[in-house]
């Protein structure tokens, strides 16, 4: 299986718009982060974790060909909003996408996308087909995804396992049940906003205590603002089973 994180930025993206810091302005690829979102492909199938306002550039800049299925972690714009792009892989396939999401996202999507399941759906509209999901297992033909939910502020939302693979963001809060879900992975990818305090996101310092209760060989942290840091300098501050992620980062398991 190899996965390849589209996008390690936060709501705003890196550079943020207006922004002069030494971060937005770095020229190293590395500090630039669109919005978060990764691609997991295992045989045949390709499978998008979240469709942020970047999942365009995304995919042009991965040259991804086909999608198998997109998989909702919640509804917040940076998550969901670039549903219409869609459109090109529903030409191209000739057919509907398949899209997983919790029952309350998908009364969102209904509401931010009514004229996607309108009776009579204008030519050329994004063709969806909702999947109900929730903190059970589920498959996409034979690939075994678990939920793990954690609490975003006061939204209960879903990171996702899928093999030896566990994609976390916009996480706060774990039940130690959920957080048991994780134990055994080679791979965590986990939000880690920045160094201070914030109300619905983990920040540095509390993502490094959180990987210390759970048994995972490495991890890489996303979702991360310019108030983060340099990637380079901050990378030098981790210990050795964590580093940063960066926009571009491949990985096979």
């Amino acid at each position: 299986m190899k996965v390849t994180i589209l996008g390690t930025g936060t709501s705003q993206g890196v550079p943020v718009v207006g922004c002069d810091c030494e971060v937005c302005q770095s020229p190293n690829p590395k500090d630039q982060r669109l919005r978060p979102a990764a691609l997991i492909e295992n045989r045949d199938q390709r499978i998008i974790i979240d469709i942020g306002p970047d999942f365009r550039q995304q995919m042009l800049r991965a040259d991804i060909p086909s999608i198998s299925a997109i998989v909702l972690t919640h509804e917040h714009n940076d998550h969901m909003i670039g549903l219409d792009d869609v459109r090109p892989y529903n030409f191209k396939q000739g057919g509907t996408m398949p899209l997983y999401a919790r029952a309350s996202v998908a009364r969102d999507i209904h509401d931010r996308f009514g004229y996607v399941f309108a009776k009579n759906p204008y030519p050329g509209a994004p063709r969806i087909t909702l999947h109900h999901i929730s903190n059970e297992p589920f498959f996409i033909d034979d690939l075994k995804i678990i939920p793990i939910e954690s609490i975003h502020g006061r939204l209960p939302i879903f990171g996702y396992r899928i093999g030896d693979f566990t994609y976390m963001t916009d996480a706060k809060y774990f039940e130690r049940s959920e957080l048991e879900k994780i134990n055994g992975s080679k791979v965590l990818i986990l939000s880690a906003l920045h160094h201070r305090e914030h109300h619905a996101h983990l920040n540095l310092s509390e993502a490094l205590e959180l990987i210390k209760e759970i048994d995972v060989e490495q991890v890489y942290l996303t979702h991360c603002s310019h108030l983060m840091g340099l990637h380079d300098q901050v990378n030098l501050t981790l210990p050795s089973n964590v580093k940063l992620a960066y926009d571009g980062l491949e990985l096979i398991l």
